[in-house]
């Protein structure tokens, strides 16, 4: 309990700059302050993170899951709606337009190209095991995810993200959180301890346990919300004054701040010898972010604009948007097996690192800049098909899974029949 005592105090020391700049109304240059605001938010969201994975040993409704799960992303949500409600306020034309649609891709192909690798990397060097093996259940992400997927091209189609999408998307991430109200529980035993700070909670009465959780939670919402907008706005001045682009900028830099503490919470579980926990914590991030996150830029943009408004999505945009959606549903189309192998990883890993040099390789061109994402999605989308066809009948038992009535026992033969080397 001292160590996580510890912890806390040295998260609450890093935001202090941070709130002290901001109460205080001062500035220290656009690095800087990109510096000390990206820190504090990186601090609130590592205290989320912990006050959330405790809280979940306690979660048993639905309701309460979509609440967590909301708030473990709150640094990325809190950045993206920011430039989100400023496009909204600055009109369609605005750069902020291009800020929003480049965090909520950035964060989404990070996750997919560096996070899921990065966890099957850590269990081959700890365990020697070439393969991350999901459960049954685990079916309903892979589901959902492929849902969420499927339904980006058709935003893609219509060339914007409307506040049909936003309902849309809600109600894709509300199925899921139904579907999954009653196997989110560990019925193993040796599951049922947290990894990291969050076991150290679980030591301490119940009720001490929701003060300090709530605790948590309040103190970097109120980080978050207070650091979000002079690190949004840092970044930008920061790409201006490097020379380097600020969309690049806000693209990976705000993601990689932001879904730091979730990606380790994952890290943890791996290191416990607990590899699926981690891999499905990072999938449901991927579906969280992929609807919410998505769904709620026109949402932002209403508000800003003080009336009805959508996202539009320019030929840049549009690119974007179909290459991380490609790689989504190749992501899906490598787990159609229920199990993420390390020639899975290393393909989605290879993948991201070519398209991340390229787009940094032709930042000035943008004609092909746009030629680059549109091949990669061809390639993605290409790969993904060709899973689909090989995988077809697992593709149909997953969906015949996730369709039957949560209080129905599942038949371990059904999926476990068939698992190969993907």
């Amino acid at each position: 309990m001292k160590r996580f005592l510890v912890l806390i105090g040295i998260a609450m020391c890093a935001a202090l700059p941070a709130l002290a700049l901001r109460t205080a109304g001062w500035r220290l240059g656009p690095v800087v302050d990109t510096a000390i605001f990206g820190v504090a938010i990186l601090a609130a969201g590592f205290l989320l993170s912990w006050g959330a994975e405790a809280a979940e040993r306690h979660i048993a409704q639905g309701l309460i899951l979509a609440a967590v799960a909301l708030i473990t992303v709150l640094p990325e949500y809190a950045v993206d709606m920011y430039y989100a409600f400023q496009a909204g306020q600055a009109g369609p034309e605005s750069p902020y337009v291009h800020y929003a649609a480049a965090n909520m891709t950035g964060a989404n192909r990070l996750l997919v190209g560096v996070a899921w690798p990065l966890l099957a990397l850590l269990h081959w060097i700890k365990d020697r095991h070439r393969v991350i093996e999901l459960t049954n259940d685990n079916a309903i992400e892979v589901s959902f995810l492929l849902l969420a997927s499927l339904y980006a091209f058709v935003i893609l189609f219509k060339g914007s993200i409307t506040l049909f999408d936003f309902t849309m998307l809600v109600a894709i991430f509300g199925g899921y959180v139904w579907r999954v109200r009653n196997v989110r529980k560990s019925e193993n035993p040796d599951e049922e301890d947290e990894p990291g700070p969050a076991a150290a909670l679980n030591e301490l009465p119940l009720r001490t346990q929701w003060i300090v959780m709530a605790g948590l939670g309040l103190a970097a919402c109120g980080i978050i919300l207070w650091s979000a907008a002079p690190f949004a706005e840092a970044m930008i001045e920061a790409g201006r004054a490097l020379g380097i682009s600020e969309f690049l900028l806000i693209q990976w830099l705000a993601p990689l701040a932001s879904e730091a503490p979730a990606v380790s919470i994952a890290v943890l579980f791996v290191l416990r010898g607990r590899a699926a926990g981690g891999l499905i914590t990072m999938i449901s991030d991927k579906i969280n972010q992929w609807t919410l996150l998505v769904g709620m830029l026109p949402l932002a943009m209403t508000v800003g604009a003080g009336g009805a408004t959508a996202l539009p999505l320019d030929a840049r945009q549009i690119e974007e948007f179909f290459l991380t959606a490609s790689q989504s549903l190749f992501g899906v189309a490598l787990l159609m097996r229920l199990r993420f192998s390390l020639l899975s990883a290393t393909a989605l890993a290879l993948l991201f690192l070519v398209q991340v040099s390229l787009a940094y390789y032709f930042r000035n061109d943008e004609i092909r800049t746009i030629a680059t994402l549109s091949g990669l999605a061809w390639v993605y989308l290409a790969l993904a098909s060709m899973l689909f066809i090989w995988n077809g009948r697992r593709l149909l038992e997953i969906i015949r899974f996730t369709l039957r009535s949560s209080t129905a026992p599942a038949n371990p033969k059904t999926l476990n029949s068939a698992r190969g080397e993907c």
